[in-house]
């Protein structure tokens, strides 16, 4: 999902990021590349013109954080924007409290609604413990009825029986009084698929609506469609009030930016989103979430939950005592760390965050392997006691001795003691935060 995007919006923000500073010269051809990537996706010209203005105006003389560089800055500002575009209000799903709620689905012939209503009524089971029964109220489309009934059976989710002998406010009426007498929390009813410009089964459907008075009228739409999909919705909802969006087939990267344009332009929030054809492909639609796995920090958020997870509460905390005490920072510590630095793995991500040197980011000793720990273990392990506590007072001769001891050489303890070195830089740019805090820092670089 949005793989396309995603590539673009990275390549774009790695290459602002070496920019000293965000100026109105330098913000030109950034959003002139943001502008074209969103053409290329599909996106409305009318909501990217808003987005490259809102951008410009909050990058203009936008007063930088010294601890961020102008692309991290630069990726708060987007995200925000977009946020602002997709649009994360009234996007909850209306259940009824100890009531019967009704949800009806609704859209073009051909759009998937009998196989979006087994994902819901799957997801709904599984995620929300909700008992769930559906019904077809099409009595147009001969399998329509039969295709329900067979998803329906997959996921093991009751089936309202409905015949194409029925009218579709007949079947509904039925199937919510069943529903009701066996105390179903949710009844989802599929309906025919119809264009705006039938008026008997717009009327049907105008018909149907008033009666049930559903808790959702949920519009399914295919993505693959574009920017067609918005005139589409507007001219459904010259005839009945939707309420909520489900967008299929966002796996496909095609046409995927009309994900950007629905909110704004119809008003109607995206509440669901498709992305592959099995059952279980479906989730909730999270205008952070989505704006996060655009600019690709989704990755970024998963590798902070890793890390943390990998070092541990208490490894944590003791990192962060040591760091507070940078000064009385010896080789054991040293020694101690780079166990640790082996175990979780990925610390040099978090090193890029810092504004420190390159020098410090790409040193060796966060590209540990096996075997150089254990030559880092044999050379501390030849020092004395007084040496591991005080690392300045090895000089020359100090250093032939232990080269000698741990089978390594002098410029193998050099390296050790430059690493040392690096370490302690690293540890005196965190100590006023401690390290836990600086979890909280990177993460709020991107939220």
């Amino acid at each position: 999902m949005f793989k396309n995007l995603t590539k673009c919006f990275t390549k774009i923000i790695k290459n602002i990021s070496h920019r000293g500073r965000i100026t109105e010269q330098n913000i030109k051809e950034t959003l002139r590349e943001i502008r074209i990537t969103l053409l290329e996706a599909d996106v409305s010209f009318i909501v990217i013109k808003k987005f490259i203005k809102k951008i410009k105006k909050k990058c203009i003389g936008e007063v930088i954080n010294n601890s961020l560089t102008p692309g991290q800055e630069f990726v708060k500002i987007v995200k925000k924007e977009l946020i602002k575009i997709i649009g994360n209000k009234n996007s909850s799903i209306k259940f009824l409290s100890k009531k019967l709620s009704v949800f009806l689905v609704i859209g073009l012939q051909g759009a998937g609604k009998t196989t979006s209503i087994g994902k819901l009524s799957n997801f709904f089971q599984k995620k929300f413990k909700k008992k769930v029964l559906v019904t077809s109220t099409d009595i147009y489309r001969p399998a329509a009825i039969k295709q329900l009934k067979i998803i329906s059976s997959k996921i093991q989710v009751d089936v309202f029986k409905s015949h194409n002998s029925e009218t579709p406010i007949d079947i509904s009426k039925k199937a919510i009084e069943y529903a009701k007498i066996k105390k179903y929390d949710i009844l989802i009813i599929d309906t025919a698929g119809r264009l705006h410009v039938n008026k008997k089964l717009m009327h049907e459907l105008q018909s149907l609506n008033k009666y049930i008075q559903p808790t959702e009228t949920i519009f399914v739409i295919d993505s693959m469609i574009g920017q067609d999909s918005i005139n589409i919705i507007k001219n459904f909802q010259k005839h009945i009030f939707i309420t909520s969006i489900f967008l299929t087939k966002l796996d496909s990267n095609t046409r995927c930016g009309v994900a950007l344009s629905i909110k704004y332009l119809t008003e109607i929030p995206i509440k669901f989103i498709g992305n592959g054809e099995k059952i279980d492909n479906i989730e909730l639609f999270n205008a952070k979430k989505i704006s996060s796995k655009i600019l690709g920090m989704e990755n970024i958020l998963s590798e902070i939950k890793s890390i943390k997870k990998k070092f541990g509460k208490k490894n944590i905390n003791k990192l962060n005592t040591q760091i507070k005490k940078y000064n009385s920072f010896n080789l054991n510590d040293f020694l101690k760390q780079i166990y640790q630095i082996k175990k979780i793995g990925s610390i040099k991500f978090l090193l890029q965050k810092l504004p420190i040197s390159s020098n410090i980011k790409n040193n060796i000793l966060f590209q540990m392997n096996d075997s150089m720990i254990l030559k880092i273990e044999s050379i501390i392990k030849s020092m004395t006691i007084k040496e591991r506590n005080y690392p300045n007072i090895i000089k020359i001769s100090r250093k032939k001795r232990i080269a000698l001891g741990s089978g390594t050489t002098i410029q193998d303890v050099n390296k050790l003691l430059k690493q040392f070195k690096s370490i302690k830089k690293i540890m005196k740019k965190i100590k006023n935060i401690g390290f836990i805090k600086f979890f909280n820092k990177i993460k709020q670089m991107i939220l």
